[in-house]
């Protein structure tokens, strides 16, 4: 087993789907490393802080689609719920920051288990 295919049994992620779709490990490396750097979870985090519902929104729903597309179910599905309630206008910034809990969660399990494996 290779390392990147741990780290996605790691976090409960189906890695033979990801493989289907995007055709070789390497591609899938490519995109976690992509995925490292990326920094919609910190605007997300600061975005909550500040009580900035759009920048938190477009934080949450670039999280959501880069989780889906990488098959980071755990992840995804936290953050589409995040999504979803940061999406209502007005949005109910209490319940938001009690939906980011499991969103932030996540988020380390998922970097960390790819951390080791690149």
């Amino acid at each position: 087993m290779s390392a990147i295919q741990d780290a996605y049994n790691q976090i409960g992620a189906d890695f033979s789907d990801v493989l289907r779709r995007f055709t070789s490990e390497k591609l899938i490396v490519r995109f976690a490393e992509k995925f490292l750097e990326d920094g919609s979870f910190e605007q997300l985090g600061e975005a909550l802080r500040s009580g900035n519902a759009d920048a938190a929104f477009l934080a949450s729903h670039t999280l959501k689609g880069v989780s889906q597309n990488m098959g980071f179910t755990g992840l995804y599905e936290p953050s589409n719920a995040l999504t979803e309630e940061l999406r209502a206008k007005p949005a109910d910034f209490t319940r938001a920051k009690e939906l980011f809990e499991p969103v932030k969660a996540e988020y380390g399990k998922t970097v960390e288990a790819l951390r080791a494996a690149l």
